[in-house]
Parts: C-alpha cells; sequence; structure tokens
C-alpha cells in the first residue's frame, strides 16, 4: 500500500483528535472543545454529551461546519445575545482553515455582565484558544477504484496509481487487480491514461465516497 496525499484540489483539512481549552475573562469562565466530526448527526450527538457534562453551565454555545467547502454548517448563541456566540464560534474555525468539525464553547457566568461586544471577544478568543492547541489532519476527496489488467501491463497500472492515487493495494492471487483511492478530480484523466497505455487490455470500476 502507498500513500500519495499530494493534491491540493481534493483535499480540505479537518482536525485530528478532540482538544479542550480553558479561557477566562472578568471572572467568566470559558471552556472551548473542538471535536472533529462527520455528519451532523453525530455533531448534535456529541453536543449532548458536552451539554449533560457541564450541566450547570450558564451557556453550551457552538458551531460546526461540514463538507469540502464547508458550506454545511450551524452556529448557536444558546441564550447569549443574538450573534455574540455562535457567529464569532464559526468566523474562527473558518478562519483556521478546517471543516469536519464541531467547536463548542461552555461558558460559566462569574457576577460580571461583558456586553454584546465583549461577549463576541470572549467567544472568539475561546475557540481560537481551542483551536490554537489543535492539530490539522488532511482529508481527500476520492473515489474508490477498482482495476483490472494484464500481467503485462502492471507496471504501467503501478505508476499510473502512484501518479494519481491516494493509496491502493494489489492483489495478484487469481486475476490481478488493484483497488485504489484515486483523487476524484483525476478519475477520468486516470481512466483515459489507463485505457491509451493499455491499448484498452485493462478496465476499472468506480464508486466516488
Amino acid at each position: 500500500m502507498i500513500d500519495n496525499g499530494t493534491n491540493t484540489e481534493d483535499t480540505y483539512h479537518t482536525i485530528e483528535t478532540e482538544q479542550r481549552a480553558e479561557f477566562k475573562v472578568k471572572s467568566s469562565v470559558f471552556i472551548g472543545t473542538a471535536t472533529p466530526i462527520n455528519s451532523k448527526e453525530q455533531a448534535i450527538e456529541r453536543l449532548e454529551m458536552i451539554r449533560k457534562e457541564f450541566y450547570d453551565a450558564t451557556h453550551n454555545c457552538y458551531a460546526y461546519r461540514l463538507g469540502e467547502k464547508g458550506l454545511d454548517f450551524r452556529a448557536a448563541d444558546d441564550g447569549e445575545p443574538n450573534g455574540t456566540a455562535g457567529k464569532p464560534i464559526l468566523f474562527s474555525i473558518q478562519k483556521y482553515g478546517v471543516s469536519d468539525i464541531l467547536l463548542v464553547v461552555t461558558r460559566y457566568f462569574g457576577g460580571t455582565k461583558l456586553g454584546t461586544g465583549g461577549l463576541a471577544r470572549a467567544y472568539s478568543a475561546s475557540a481560537e484558544a481551542v483551536l490554537s492547541v489543535c492539530t490539522k489532519k488532511p482529508v481527500y476527496k476520492t473515489s474508490l477504484v477498482r482495476v483490472f489488467c494484464t500481467y503485462e501491463d502492471v507496471k504501467t497500472i503501478l505508476k499510473l496509481l502512484e501518479k494519481h492515487a491516494v493509496s491502493f493495494e494489489g492483489d495478484y492471487r487469481d486475476a490481478i487487480e488493484f483497488t485504489a483511492h484515486v483523487f476524484s478530480s483525476k478519475v477520468e484523466q486516470f481512466s483515459n491514461e489507463l485505457t491509451t497505455l493499455t491499448n484498452g487490455r485493462s478496465g476499472i470500476v468506480t464508486k466516488e465516497l
């Protein structure tokens, strides 16, 4: 198996593992929790777990962002003045350049009001605090490709896979078959080059992931 994650066109980033950081301002405590996710359902499930963990908190404000371009998103103020919590959290996520992430900021009110501007800055700072301790992880947009070929074309196939695939592995037991994760934007080019270089002897079956 080989890994060739070099095509930025089909790559975006999430975070590697869940992280947590604490931020304090004027006696209020803000606890940021950043979690990698792959669906809305997973985001809501983790949000509910955090709410139960911090059941006595004043607020559990959050934002999540999903997908390659981050167009599937949601931000919620959880009782804070409109626009002072969820949006600053979301903007921090966008600024950090990641998707497939849930970021919850839990607030314990310390008795001193911060005002709308102060709240927005506090939630933004809390989100940035936890993001700063996160490690980015690449996510590849790929299609699953199965390649069938003859022995005489194995070297040619290997060169093509090294050029266009994120990862692949071969099965030489009966008929020769390679299973690969090819960058989605390169599947058509891969197929055309395969047909040309093997004179039509090799074929592929694809499935977008």
